[in-house]
């Protein structure tokens, strides 16, 4: 068997479970790839301080591997002739020994998943780079197999990943590995053991290959990729093609990687990396950007929409959102220009986010991401404000901002959101008294005192406290649950501030529908055959940071949950810990006694063990005080201190006589709780500590579990008491004057 891949620390919470991966080194980027790998497993990439470690989680496991057999040695005793000596003289006579063949990896996987409550890690795989990777990017696909895969690159996507990474020493590379994972034999090697540059990314020990994106001065601070498919019949010579004199007629897919860095006052950049589908890789071991844009203020992200690859979503802040496309020329062509794109690209619309009330600043812009398949914007402001800009009419409603229904074009100030709202627990960030006294002191109005509030109103919400926010936006496409149904719906996973305000929304078209519904006053129809959605908030997610910091989130399609449609999570939630990866699902019913929708109408009631499935589960480790059976359904309490038996009465041990747990003797089934004998009459007796150092207990003869069950029927019973205190009659309080 191989080494022992991570294990989680499974938490089980009233919403939710978390599984906790501790790293040995720091996170700085998570992603999910869409393809899953041929065995099914989930692949996971992470950078960190060294490179990139790959995770296939789930899927299906190894095979046990079968020791060679060893043929036995003969023992050599001392004056036995079966030694053999060489002469030096004889060396060139030896043979040499011939290079050990290379190595070619076979893995064998069982027939089935593996069988389990949670996937397990199958394999992990470290790339050493030789520097902090801090930035990852994937193509932006629906996650689905390699069966599935279409579009551009396809033919290299069914066997091979392809992603970027950045570097803290400017490099940016590009990144190709076989979707497999490696066999536990492979990573046994005696061959890699031989020197320390074997995990070096690019030595090939993996099947890999690297290519070097030159043109940086500084590391990206974001970077994005998609693919490019050359029309047939285009009379343009390809760049890459002419420099490694390829002549091949059959156009070969393009992968397009952006990004964006604080160079001067911020840099865009994009690279052409045409790929070949046998080998994945590019045909120069090093590109140079063929765009480059020049910026007024530094980007803090960048995304490219999923139908139309040549389109650039530019987030900056307290800037508008702008959408590049490096395809289209911003100047007539020119016929001397060689290359499949042109040199500069054109600004197509900027949409603008509301102001900071009462200054002229807008609202700091955390995030934007494409949603509804490249045709509407999610956004995510500072202040825990959200919004849709719909583009290209993809609302229940179909009205785009240029449309003729509702314009979004206010006096080209502000772009009308389809609907907007507020994450929940963010109402702090946008509180306008935040900086006013906790007691509320009345203070008269005069010129200074409005002079000094107007002052305090301004710096309480000025964007100079919302700029040290942090927060984003992730959104996974749902694969279709049928092959006819079309495209499937989308999950936004979005976080602000930190790990209290994580937030799902688990399908964004009926999430926006139920919102568009709720302005105009209609409300959801419970006979629409729809289930409602809403934005879900994950709950209790320190218990599984165990005190790090929320440093970002990401998502991961949840297969086994897509083909129910009860408004749950169909996704498994990242949550980026500094050492930690937290994987949030969630909880099934009966597990922790919570509900299984999360984000359904859904009934509340604990139970104990679930039969989901005929098949009864594990019972929980935690102690469960059950009613004993022959317990009488009316029981009386006498909460009384005084004395109602005496002594003689309960040495008799005549009929009805009460022993000394309170029980009569006469068989009748009506408990009374009375309180020990020969205690005093005053409500405690505190004064009298001989007497109770004195007593001695008599634990052998008495049942503690039924003691122990009896009390806590007492608290149920005051509990009920103290809720229905005061019902169906009036409260009146007399005071003395």
């Amino acid at each position: 068997m191989g080494p022992q891949q991570p294990t989680p620390r499974i938490r089980n919470t009233s919403q939710n479970v978390q599984l906790t991966y501790n790293l040995p080194h720091r996170i700085h980027d998570v992603k999910t790839y869409p393809v899953l790998s041929p065995q099914g497993a989930t692949i996971l990439l992470h950078a960190h301080e060294n490179g990139v470690r790959i995770l296939w989680r789930g899927g299906k496991r190894f095979k046990p591997t079968k020791k060679p057999a060893t043929p036995p040695q003969q023992e050599l005793k001392n004056g036995s002739a079966d030694v053999i000596m060489l002469d030096s003289d004889d060396e060139e006579s030896v043979p040499k020994a011939k290079d050990p063949a290379p190595f070619i990896d076979k893995p064998e996987f069982e027939g089935d998943a593996a069988d389990g409550p949670y996937p397990d890690i199958v394999q992990t795989l470290d790339l050493s780079l030789g520097a902090p990777a801090h930035h990852l990017a994937v193509p932006q696909l629906t996650p689905c197999s390699p069966e599935d895969v279409g579009g551009p690159g396809a033919d290299l996507l069914r066997d091979r990943m392809v992603f970027a990474v950045s570097c803290t020493t400017s490099d940016l590379y590009l990144l190709s590995l076989p979707l497999t994972p490696p066999s536990p034999e492979s990573k046994a090697r005696p061959d890699l053991r031989s020197s320390l540059l074997t995990a070096t990314a690019g030595s090939g020990s993996w099947g890999e290959t690297v290519t070097l994106l030159t043109g940086q001065s500084k590391q990206s601070s974001g970077i994005a990729l998609t693919f490019a498919k050359p029309e047939k019949g285009s009379t343009v010579p390809d760049r890459a093609e002419d420099q490694a004199g390829s002549s091949d007629s059959v156009p070969q897919p393009h992968l397009i990687v952006a990004s964006h860095n604080r160079e001067a006052t911020g840099v865009l950049r994009f690279w052409d990396v045409p790929l070949n589908p046998r080998t994945g890789k590019a045909d120069s071991g090093r590109v140079k950007p063929f765009q480059t844009e020049l910026l007024p203020s530094p980007l803090t992200g960048i995304s490219f929409n999923p139908a139309n690859l040549s389109q650039l979503l530019v987030v900056a802040s307290i800037y508008p959102v702008r959408i590049y496309d490096y395809a289209l020329p911003s100047l007539p062509s020119d016929d001397q220009a060689t290359g499949l794109f042109p040199s500069k690209g054109s600004w197509l619309l900027s949409l603008y986010q509301p102001f900071v009330r009462p200054t002229g600043t807008r609202k700091p812009m955390l995030d934007a991401a494409w949603i509804a398949h490249g045709r509407a914007i999610f956004v995510l402001m500072a202040d825990g404000t959200w919004g849709i800009w719909d583009v290209e009419g993809a609302s229940p409603l179909g009205a785009t901002i240029l449309g003729k229904q509702s314009s979004g074009i206010q006096g080209a100030a502000l772009t009308k959101f389809s609907v907007t709202g507020h994450v929940e627990g963010t109402s702090p960030l946008r509180g306008a008294n935040a900086g006013s006294k906790p007691g509320g002191d009345f203070v008269p109005m005069t010129p200074h005192t409005r002079r000094d509030a107007a002052a305090s109103l301004s710096a309480v919400t000025a964007p100079e406290r919302l700029a040290s926010v942090r927060g984003g936006v992730v959104v996974t496409p749902l694969p279709a649950i049928s092959s006819g149904s079309g495209s499937g719906d989308e999950s936004v996973v979005l976080w602000i501030g930190g790990l209290d305000n994580v937030s799902v929304i688990p399908a964004v078209y009926r999430f926006w529908d139920a919102q568009l519904r709720r302005s105009a006053g209609g409300g959801v129809n419970l006979f629409s055959g729809t289930v409602p959605t809403r934005m879900i908030r994950l709950q209790d997610l320190s218990t599984g940071l165990l005190g790090e910091h929320c440093c970002g989130v990401g998502a991961a399609v949840n297969f086994a949950r897509l083909q129910e449609n009860d408004g749950g999570l169909r996704v498994e939630v990242l949550v980026q810990g500094e050492t930690r990866l937290v994987i949030v699902r969630e909880a099934e019913e009966g597990a922790t006694g919570g509900a299984k929708a999360t984000g359904s109408i859904v009934s509340t009631r604990r139970r104990l063990f679930s039969d989901r499935g005929g098949a009864p589960t594990e019972p929980p480790s935690a102690i469960t005080v059950h009613p004993r059976p022959d317990k009488p359904r009316n029981v009386s309490f006498n909460l009384s201190v005084s004395k109602r038996r005496s002594v003689r009465g309960l040495r008799s041990g005549g009929p009805g006589s009460v022993d000394r747990t309170g029980m009569h003797e006469d068989g009748d089934q009506t408990h009374d709780f009375t309180l020990p004998i020969g205690r005093p009459r005053s409500a405690f007796g505190f004064a009298d500590l001989d007497a109770a150092a004195d007593v001695q207990d008599d634990v052998e003869g008495r049942d503690i579990e039924a003691e122990m069950l009896d009390i806590m029927e007492i608290d149920r019973a005051l509990e009920d008491m103290e809720d229905h205190r005061g019902s169906g009659r009036k409260k009146v309080l007399f005071e003395e004057s």
